[in-house]
């Protein structure tokens, strides 16, 4: 684990080294549509942690799911800056770019996506706004919660694992298991785990 007892500047610079030793893998687009998620590392009364958020179910895509802030890029962005743009959005949170610290490895969803997960700096203490339209409920998940011992399990529709992380009094699942699986591995433990063959739920295809 990174050394979590450290001020801001050692956190973000232990973050920022993990990241930059780690080379994430590009998916191809193909058919699918570009996307990007955020996440963002901030601290709560000096516990540092990520923003997970549960959409809302009268959503049309992925109702009442788990989620990092993120979604589509618009026409002329890239990942970093519709990652940050959707962070804002849907938490209320202004995060500049000068404040992106690295990405994790592309991931390729059932539903048509290929989202990049963008790793930054969100700063310490943030008020937040969660839109009513895109978030149900708005966690703090510590680190030592992200660091979590994951779940798999075999579905007999695919014989890919199905990834499932015990946190926020529930199982979050992938993608954005996946997501913060990785983020655990890679930043939090130094470990180059890749999660590409890890599957979603079946309720998650769609």
């Amino acid at each position: 684990m990174i050394d979590l007892t450290a001020d801001d500047a050692g956190i973000r610079a232990q973050i920022t080294a993990r990241l930059e030793g780690f080379t994430p893998t590009d998916a191809a687009l193909g058919d699918s549509r570009r996307a990007a998620v955020a996440v963002a590392v901030t601290s709560a009364k000096g516990t540092y942690g990520i923003w997970l958020t549960k959409r809302p179910s009268k959503m049309r895509e992925h109702p009442g799911q788990f989620a990092l802030p993120g979604g589509r890029l618009d026409s002329g962005e890239d990942v970093e800056t519709a990652a940050l743009r959707e962070l804002h959005e849907e938490i209320g949170v202004a995060v500049d770019r000068s404040e992106v610290l690295g990405r994790l490895d592309d991931y390729p969803t059932r539903s048509g996506y290929v989202i990049t997960p963008i790793v930054c700096w969100a700063g310490a203490d943030r008020d937040t706004t969660p839109s009513r339209d895109e978030v149900e409920h708005l966690f703090f998940v510590p680190m030592q919660e992200v660091a979590v011992t994951p779940r798999f399990i075999s579905i007999p529709e695919s014989p890919r694992p199905v990834i499932q992380l015990p946190i926020v009094g529930s199982l979050v699942h992938a993608p954005t298991a996946a997501v913060i699986y990785q983020f655990a591995e890679v930043v939090l433990r130094g470990r180059h785990t890749r999660v590409d063959e890890l599957e979603q739920p079946v309720f998650a295809w769609r």
